[in-house]
């Protein structure tokens, strides 16, 4: 839950979800900016305390920061996926290229995504594509431990997260895949393949869960997602949408055909604001969204 000094007012006339109008209006210097409320949010993640909230209101965007986000921070274990993509649902254009499809302030969201997270994971088409760093660098926070999904063993050598040692890297490989060499400590495990070839998500989960790992982030690419939501090993996707029509291209969710609307999922969901696209909070496993 929200402290109840937050839950009471977002801002001067702007009410935060499921809580009663404030009648009155605070100057803005007494209002709890975003960065204080996101510190709290961090302190909330770690297990600590925090310093005490001593304002009774919080900014517009700190107020949905807060109801956003508490979910994760209050919580010790979830997993949760995000996708960013157009209006029609794409990811990427056909020849790959995404950067950037969404603004600012959603790659903002997705770092402090990551300094939630104990682990951020990524496929290997992502990995061998976008070549990321998985670090927490546009927000405050600690950076997660960086996981790569490999089950043939296609992942190039050179890619950042075998050669840089600014967060720990899980190389996860099929049981019959060679290992490529690196310049820091990347710690291997091997876990079998199902029919079609790939990890079983169950699998992925339990194996980072005997590591100490157990707020995880999948991250990509729409391959690696729709495998872990269609398993039923997601709790949430934040779903990123862009102002944009791509009209063509590789698309976000890819799940097995179905037949009828009536096997169509209907999930709750919440929406917020993220610059100019729309955060869509998706529950895919029964959880209170405070």
């Amino acid at each position: 839950m929200l402290p109840r000094k937050i839950r009471r007012l977002s801002q001067c006339g702007g009410v935060m979800p499921d809580t009663p109008r404030h009648s009155g209006c605070t100057d803005q210097e007494t209002l709890l900016d975003i960065e204080s409320a996101w510190q709290w949010l961090q302190a909330m993640r770690h297990g600590k305390p925090g310093r005490a909230l001593e304002s009774d209101t919080a900014t517009s965007e700190a107020a949905e920061l807060l109801t956003c986000l508490t979910p994760l921070a209050s919580r010790p274990a979830w997993v949760i996926a995000q996708l960013g993509q157009s209006l029609d649902g794409r990811i990427a254009t056909e020849s790959g290229h995404s950067h950037y499809i969404n603004g600012h302030e959603s790659l903002v969201h997705l770092h402090r995504l990551r300094a939630l997270a104990d682990a951020v994971v990524v496929g290997a088409g992502t990995a061998s594509a976008d070549d990321p760093q998985l670090t927490v660098r546009h927000v405050t926070g600690s950076h997660p431990t960086r996981v790569v999904l490999d089950p043939r063993g296609r992942v190039p050598a050179s890619i950042k997260l075998f050669h840089t040692d600014s967060a720990p890297t899980l190389h996860i490989m099929g049981p019959e895949t060679a290992a490529s060499p690196t310049d820091v400590s990347v710690k291997r495990c091997v876990l079998p393949l199902n029919a079609q070839g790939q990890f079983a998500p169950g699998d992925v989960i339990a194996l980072l869960n005997q590591h100490g790992l157990q707020r995880i982030l999948v991250e990509g690419g729409g391959v690696t997602v729709s495998q872990f939501i269609e398993a039923g090993a997601v709790d949430r996707l934040h779903l990123l949408v862009a102002p944009l029509l791509i009209g063509s291209g590789r698309p976000g969710l890819q799940m097995t055909p179905i037949e009828t609307l009536e096997s169509a999922l209907r999930p709750t969901m919440r929406r917020f604001r993220c610059g100019d696209d729309t955060l869509f909070d998706v529950l895919l496993r029964a959880a209170p969204f405070t």
